[in-house]
């Protein structure tokens, strides 16, 4: 529920804009802001399973995902934080919160003595993400308003993972120069700094805007308990259902192909440098598809984007079992991005077109934490099932379960694209 809090600076409501070109300097100040926090995650993507092997001397791939399994979880919960308590406190306070979490990750992985550093690491990192990256995601729904919501959440997503496959590239060739430990060390350094410094001193609170449009531009507020809405969205609600599992699916893969690829394409003998390409192409399709993505599914609605981006996922994840070399693992990479792109903007855009303003933050907070939580389940399934069956039925399996996971939003979810709604059948 949105209750007043007097000490949130929020301004005058009644001077109040909705739109994205009416609040474009605070929407693009995001943007930038998101690619920092994006930055924080890629900088890891590839190293890390290769520090893990070779300078910690780990051997199982259960141990070595290790990391993401702190990540996941921690970040999981961190979002469920983060929708609540930015409805209660403020959108700028929680995000400036989760960059201080972000802070000591540089230093700690570069003088990490043994892996629990790394995996502690994570845990702040699992904090860091879970804060900002979805305040950033809240508070540029509530600047646009109820219309071109896809967009916005293609542009967000862009500059998060553009800025993941950036860094993932960077990383491997400062690795390949100065070691494994160093990627980190600058990249997160300089990513934590400058996305403080912005948050702090320039970014505004957007509260205001959610309690306009939940007042103004539609019906009143709706006074929910927290129990009801993690009800609603994790099963009560089919759209919201659909949403949440495909939401956990995605990164359930996404995981998978964190922890593991970057294991698998060493096994095969490619050299660091083509591992980090591999490793940035993925995230670089998926950044910069999502840019037309988003905006499509304002058009054409969110379902069909939805279910036939998990199908894309799993086809393209099997692939990687099915076909061998860099030339064959690139483009079923590009493909994954692709069907990546096609889903997580709209996933966002559905939750907006659902929720209520007045609960929609802590709805988000719920999908997140289903979605995220995906990351921990996905590193524990993938570890388990590469270190008994082998890393390539880890792979398929793990391809597999994505499939599902688009048949069941294609046969249970209702369209949530208000006008795409009211023309179905």
């Amino acid at each position: 529920m949105l209750s007043p809090h007097k000490a949130i600076p929020i301004g005058n409501e009644d001077e109040v804009a909705l739109g994205l070109r009416e609040n474009w300097q605070q929407f693009s100040l995001l943007v930038v802001v998101n690619a920092f926090v994006g930055s924080m995650v890629g900088m890891e993507r590839v190293v890390l399973p290769l520090l893990a092997e070779h300078e910690f001397g780990l051997v199982s791939r259960a141990a070595i995902l290790s990391f993401l399994v702190s990540f996941g979880f921690t970040k999981a919960f961190a979002n469920l934080f983060a929708g609540r308590m930015s409805d209660r406190l403020g959108r700028k306070r929680v995000l400036v919160f989760g960059w201080l979490f972000a802070l000591p990750i540089p230093l700690l992985i570069f003088y990490a003595p043994s892996w629990q550093w790394i995996v502690f690491a994570n845990v702040l990192l699992g904090l860091n993400q879970g804060l900002c990256w979805s305040t950033t995601v809240i508070m540029k729904i509530d600047l646009v308003g109820p219309n071109n919501r896809g967009l916005a959440m293609g542009l967000n997503e862009a500059s998060g993972y553009f800025a993941v496959s950036l860094a993932a590239l960077v990383s491997g060739y400062i690795a390949a120069a100065f070691g494994l430990r160093s990627a980190p060390l600058y990249i997160g350094g300089v990513s934590a700094l400058a996305g403080l410094f912005l948050s702090a001193a320039f970014v505004h609170e957007s509260l205001g805007h959610a309690r306009h449009e939940a007042t103004v531009q539609l019906r009143g507020a709706e006074t929910r308990s927290f129990w009801s809405i993690f009800w609603l969205t994790s099963w009560k609600d089919r759209k919201l259902f659909s949403v949440s599992q495909a939401g956990m699916i995605n990164n359930l893969n996404d995981g998978m192909v964190w922890g593991l690829f970057p294991l698998y394409f060493a096994s095969r003998g490619l050299s660091l440098t083509k591992i980090s390409v591999l490793g940035a192409l993925y995230p670089a399709v998926w950044g910069i598809t999502q840019l037309g993505t988003g905006a499509l599914s304002d058009r054409l609605g969110r379902k069909g984007l939805i279910a036939g981006g998990m199908l894309l996922q799993g086809a393209s994840i099997i692939g990687f079992v099915l076909w061998a070399g860099f030339s064959s693992w690139a483009l079923c990479a590009a493909l994954l991005g692709v069907g990546t792109a096609m889903v997580y903007p709209t996933l966002l855009a559905a939750i907006g077109d659902v929720a209520h303003p007045s609960w929609r933050a802590s709805s988000v907070g719920v999908y997140r934490l289903w979605r995220d939580a995906g990351y921990a389940f996905g590193a524990l399934l993938a570890g388990a099932l590469a270190d008994r069956l082998g890393m390539r039925f880890s792979i398929g399996a793990i391809g597999t379960i994505t499939l599902l996971s688009g048949a069941i939003v294609a046969f249970v979810m209702d369209e949530t694209l208000p006008v795409r709604a009211k023309e179905s059948p």
